[in-house]
């Protein structure tokens, strides 16, 4: 029975219903067989994990298995676990009142086993939701053995005259108050290690002992963990006897494509601003969407970043955010209702980077600000070759680029603001030979402010092939420029060794 019987309200209604009671995890088992036939989504919202993560999740459960989601931080494994009571059946019936959700048919406290003693067939019972028999708590150092499992209550003894050997004395913590119901730990390492001791024998004898009472009260319950594999080395440990309790350890991962990243962050990020009348209408090509998932990309494989740390998933949700917010921006104080993300936005996503990364020790003494302005760099030059001729290409890449690259090589230049105007924006870029016609024919824009951002992001390109030269100027915009003057500009006085110097240190121009 899934659905709430609202007819049966007590012991004797539920015996002549031929109610059926199953142990949690053959409950799980039930319900998702049941979905996997109907072909029901099991998981909605969970991207990137079809082929991975969710059938090894749908085996334990078919294997009746605890289970330890294990990956880096942002790779939804909190979201995973508090979607499992959604194979719960929608009600099940307890004894009404009763601390531990009772089983009406085998109750395990003091309360409800004399409650059935007294009244019979009479015994009151209700019908808990599923959404009630989830518990989840984050291993904190300071977390104890009375919070998960429970301990004797002084106050409670006092106020019923009762003594300690009495089991009514008995403050229940979290895990028996999840009795019949999933229970989650989140960052199991954190957990001391004497505190992870007393999760054993719910492991394997499904039962509690508290306090050296003599009494043993067995539960059903469902344990699902949460690790970083960072935290086994770093912050704590988890200790050998509760991992070989733990039945499956199922391996998370970061998106393997930028298609799969794309898909996760439009989900998850706040792109619509329609909140208040003076919205603005900010339109994002989706090569800006590609080059934000390309950054996180670049971060995972970065050696100023610390990969045991990881690169979470928040990080291209925030930084689309902050793009599309910075383009807002720009149109309020221009007084327009719509535009179109430009290349000098991506400067306004570098707080969404340098709070998302752990540096190593060189990614520290270079600046987190120009590590993030690396990771920009990169991840425009190769996304990029996507939808242009490659740059790098000397003998053919380089064609469609000619005249651009021979008006800057006339000691030509312009100073793009981010807060420019569109018309004024359009102007500066159209000022330069042959940028117009390379953007029309390989970037394919479908309107004016599109091709605009579009022209803006050949410069960029052109930048990170080291072709024509960038400074950030002081009145925080940008300068495209011949690549020589530039690097005149920037060193001053200088000797060869200068040049070697700049040529050995990939965070060079970004400072």
């Amino acid at each position: 029975m899934s659905t709430r019987r609202t007819d049966i309200t007590t012991l004797g209604a539920l015996k002549k219903s031929g109610y059926q009671v199953l142990p949690v995890k053959d409950e799980l088992r039930k319900n998702l067989i049941a979905k996997l036939k109907r072909g029901d989504t099991i998981f909605p919202g969970i991207i990137g994990y079809e082929r991975t993560v969710i059938p090894q999740i749908q085996n334990a459960i078919l294997g009746r298995h605890d289970m330890i989601l294990l990956g880096l931080r942002g790779q939804a494994k909190s979201r995973i676990i508090r979607m499992l009571p959604s194979l719960l059946d929608e009600y099940v019936p307890v004894v009404e009142g009763s601390d531990l959700n009772d089983d009406p048919f085998a109750p395990i406290s003091k309360y409800a086993r004399e409650l059935i003693d007294e009244h019979g067939d009479a015994t009151p019972i209700t019908w808990r939701h599923r959404s009630e028999r989830y518990g989840e708590k984050l291993a904190t150092p300071d977390t104890s053995i009375a919070d998960l499992i429970g301990d004797i209550d002084p106050i409670k003894a006092a106020h019923h005259r009762l003594t300690y050997a009495d089991e009514d004395v008995i403050h229940f913590g979290i895990i028996p108050r999840t009795n019949r119901g999933v229970f989650a730990i989140n960052e199991l390492p954190d957990l001391q290690p004497r505190i992870q001791v007393g999760l054993l024998n719910i492991m394997e004898e499904q039962d509690i002992q508290i306090r050296g009472f003599n009494i043993r009260f067995p539960l059903d319950v469902m344990m699902v963990f949460t690790a970083n594999p960072e935290d086994y080395t770093n912050r704590g440990n988890l200790i050998t006897p509760l991992k070989d309790r733990i039945d499956s350890q199922i391996i998370t991962h970061y998106p393997k494509t930028v298609e799969v990243g794309i898909e996760i962050t439009n989900q998850e990020a706040w792109q619509q601003r329609d909140g208040v009348a003076e919205a603005v209408d900010v339109h994002v090509p989706h090569f800006f969407r590609e080059i934000v998932e390309q950054i996180a990309f670049e971060a995972r494989e970065s050696e100023y970043v610390d990969q045991k740390s990881g690169v979470s998933a928040r990080m291209t949700r925030a930084a689309l955010e902050d793009l599309i917010s910075a383009a807002e921006r720009r149109a309020l104080l221009n007084n327009e209702d719509a535009t179109t993300v430009r290349i000098a936005d991506l400067h306004h996503v570098e707080p969404a980077i340098t709070g998302k990364i752990e540096l190593v020790y060189e990614g520290e003494q270079e600046g987190a600000q120009n590590v993030a302005r690396m990771l920009i760099g990169r991840a425009v030059k190769s996304i990029f070759v996507r939808h242009f001729p490659d740059p790098s290409d000397k003998k053919e890449g380089r064609k469609p680029y000619t005249d651009v690259l021979n008006w800057f090589a006339k000691n030509n230049h312009i100073d793009l603001r981010p807060d420019l105007p569109f018309t004024d924006y359009a102007k500066a870029l159209d000022r330069v030979d042959g940028l117009r016609a390379v953007a029309k024919e390989c970037g394919n824009p479908g309107s004016p402010s599109e091709l605009a951002a579009t022209m803006e992001f050949i410069l960029e390109a052109l930048h990170q092939n080291s072709l024509i030269g960038k400074d950030y100027l002081q009145e925080y915009g940008s300068q495209y420029s011949d690549i020589m003057g530039s690097m005149l500009s920037s060193l001053g006085d200088f000797d060869d060794e200068d040049f070697d110097d700049e040529d050995d240190d990939p965070l060079s121009r970004y400072r």
